[in-house]
């Protein structure tokens, strides 16, 4: 559920506001590494403790316990407030590192493939042109087919036996 920052300001302290406003979008870009892991130490220590606050409170309200102060709590609903702000300032912060963490793994592979690309691009500009010429030039002609020697047995007598057949048969038309 998403708070407004009046309501941040209602249910934080000024020190807590100063925090969670760090983690709000323009000003969680800027900041360092070193400052976001130290941002989100302190802020995770302020929701532990809001969180511990909400739960002694509950069992007083309960009955389970002794009360802290001079009279039992009778409502946790402002320390569960501020638990659910820091607890989102959390999320914010998390899913802030993720992102520069998964950017800064991404960048090697984006420098590589930059330099695979210039790499390319300059052996292209070196190497000869792909295509032929466009001149026209006579080709050496059909290639022979291999000579492949008759397989399998013949008989000798009859080699020349068709096309003496055929002989016969066309001066047999001829003489009609």
């Amino acid at each position: 559920m998403a708070h407004s920052v009046q309501q941040e300001r209602q249910l934080l302290s000024t020190e807590e506001v100063a925090l969670v406003e760090k983690t709000h979008h323009p000003l969680l870009g800027t900041l360092s590494d070193s400052d976001l892991a130290q941002l989100r130490n302190l802020v995770r220590e302020r929701r532990d403790r809001a969180q511990q606050i909400a739960a002694r409170q509950r069992r007083e309200m309960r009955g389970k316990s002794d009360p802290k102060g001079a009279r039992a709590a009778t409502d946790n609903s402002g320390t569960r407030g501020k638990a659910s702000l820091l607890a989102a300032a959390i999320e914010r912060l998390n899913e802030e590192v993720t992102r520069r963490e998964a950017q800064s793994s991404r960048q090697p592979l984006i420098d590589s493939a930059t330099r695979a690309l210039e790499l390319r691009r300059a052996s292209e500009a070196k190497a000869a042109p792909s295509h032929p010429s466009r001149g026209y030039k006579a080709s050496k002609g059909q290639k022979q087919k291999p000579q492949v020697p008759p397989s399998g047995p013949h008989n000798p007598a009859m080699v020349g036996a068709i096309s003496q057949h055929t002989k016969n048969m066309q001066a047999k038309r001829d003489a009609k």
